[in-house]
């Protein structure tokens, strides 16, 4: 796979099914045990708006419609299959008497439009040319998008569940799974810096992975997620030379977050603009995709809004180094994209007087937003700091209690147990809920604008007896 596409949505083509109108049945019987295509739905399905089919008549009067997995036979026999109770076939041939009036008859040539991923059809033009039928590419037809479809191979698909969860990307738009889950391992890790922690993660991913446990069966598409965040916390937690807290047992690397608390704030702060730079990037490649240029440059999740925060940030950067030219460079372009971004927020408004004051309000809230967003960055540090700070806590009641003897030993190792359990347990929580946050609210509302639509193909699988 090569590394764009991992950028990128699957490829979609729109499609037409052909067959003989004898040969519907068996067309649809196809496409839905290859369960690739997206139907269009063409006709009413609300209730009443259809004639009842001999299928459905005879799955009500099992009484067990809505209650089964449909299931195809090749052949359709209702009679035996009401008088045997199998409602799933009953069910499965229902679905397909309603994709049956939703194709479209000319003469003796029955055909049904929908979209399907591109490699699907060189898949799917066999399999349909065993029964008579066929599959055409279409045009995509102008001004309507495809469904999108995230890839289910390369790395991203381990952390697709963080962008599926905030939106259905666009079919126009990057995928950002990839760089997304990046960024959250490496916000947890700095907020869950703990060397003996993050290996206690990494045994998790472990355990999920080899599915040995049946209760963890359902975690295990995510134990590479699970390992990157216990990977991250394990790399933090060794430059902060915190081991199931400051035991000694790992030295400081680089500094230690309670004795230097600036630093890491400010440093936090720092990954926070690096973090926004790259959605301002995202965010500005998408807006092309979306509408071309124009849209690009105006739109404050584009090239207004990144070149505000470049000239927010030279113009920072030149008044704390005292740098004359630079101060001058970041306040021009911190004032051209202000004035870029107000037209493009005016004609959005629609102009106007009330457009006018709109997009004043707009701008306005605009340049806060961004203030603010890059402050929420400081939670990396802050929290980083709690869990230091439990874990020192910890770490002094047990050597404390080390020192008196027997049950001392006793109490301090049962303190060290629970208490690392316990700053476990909640750190987690937080710094999983946290890096989430900030993922969301300040990197997510950058790079969409819009959302999609998700590819939902009709899967209807064959009997086991009929496969």
């Amino acid at each position: 796979m090569r590394w764009h596409d991992a950028l990128n949505p699957v490829g979609m083509q729109r499609v037409a099914l052909l067959a003989p109108v004898d040969q519907l049945r068996d067309l649809l019987v196809t496409v839905a045990d290859q369960g690739c295509v997206e139907l269009d739905e063409l006709g009413d399905r609300s209730l009443g708006a259809t004639k009842e089919s001999g299928a459905a008549a005879a799955l009500r009067r099992l009484g067990r419609s809505g209650q089964v997995t449909p299931l195809l036979g090749r052949r359709p026999d209702l009679p035996a299959w009401e008088q045997g109770g199998r409602a799933d076939l009953l069910a499965g041939e229902t679905e397909l008497d309603a994709r049956a009036a939703d194709a479209v008859t000319r003469g003796r040539v029955a055909a049904l439009a929908g979209w399907a991923p591109a490699d699907a059809v060189q898949r799917l033009a066999p399999a349909l040319a065993a029964v008579d039928a066929s599959v055409l590419v279409l045009p995509a037809p102008r001004g309507v998008d495809p469904p999108t479809l995230l890839s289910e191979r390369g790395p991203g698909r381990d952390f697709a569940g963080l962008v599926r969860t905030y939106a259905t990307v666009p079919y126009r738009d990057v995928d950002p799974s990839l760089l997304a889950g990046i960024a959250y391992v490496v916000m947890f890790g700095m907020m869950f810096a703990d060397a003996g922690h993050g290996a206690l993660l990494l045994l998790a991913a472990l355990a999920v992975r080899s599915r040995r446990w049946q209760r963890l069966e359902r975690l295990a598409p995510y134990w590479r997620f699970l390992a990157g965040a216990g990977l991250a916390s394990t790399v933090f937690g060794v430059l902060y030379g915190e081991f199931f807290g400051p035991t000694g047992v790992v030295p400081v690397i680089w500094l230690s977050p309670l004795e230097n608390a600036v630093t890491l704030l400010l440093v936090a702060i720092a990954v926070g603009a690096l973090l926004l730079a790259g959605a301002y990037a995202l965010g500005s490649v998408n807006r092309f995709r979306e509408g071309g240029w124009r849209r690009a440059v105006y739109a404050p999740s584009g090239l207004a809004g990144a070149s505000l925060f470049l000239g927010l940030g030279m113009l920072a950067g030149g008044l704390y180094l005292h740098l004359t030219a630079l101060t001058a460079a970041g306040a021009v372009v911190a004032v051209a994209a202000l004035v870029v971004g107000y037209v493009g927020l005016l004609a959005a408004a629609g102009g106007g007087a009330a457009g006018a004051s709109q997009a004043m309000v707009e701008l306005v809230d605009l340049v806060v937003r961004l203030g603010s967003n890059l402050v929420s960055f400081a939670r990396l540090a802050a929290f980083g700091l709690t869990h230091a700070a439990l874990g020192l806590v910890v770490w002094q009641g047990a050597t404390a209690l080390a020192h008196r003897g027997v049950l001392g030993v006793t109490a301090a190792v049962l303190v060290f147990v629970v208490g690392n359990a316990l700053t476990f347990a909640l750190e987690g929580l937080v710094a999983g809920i946290q890096a989430l946050r900030l993922e969301y609210y300040e990197l997510f509302s950058r790079i969409f604008e819009g959302e999609g639509r998700p590819f939902r193909p009709w899967h209807v699988p064959l009997a086991p007896t009929e496969a």
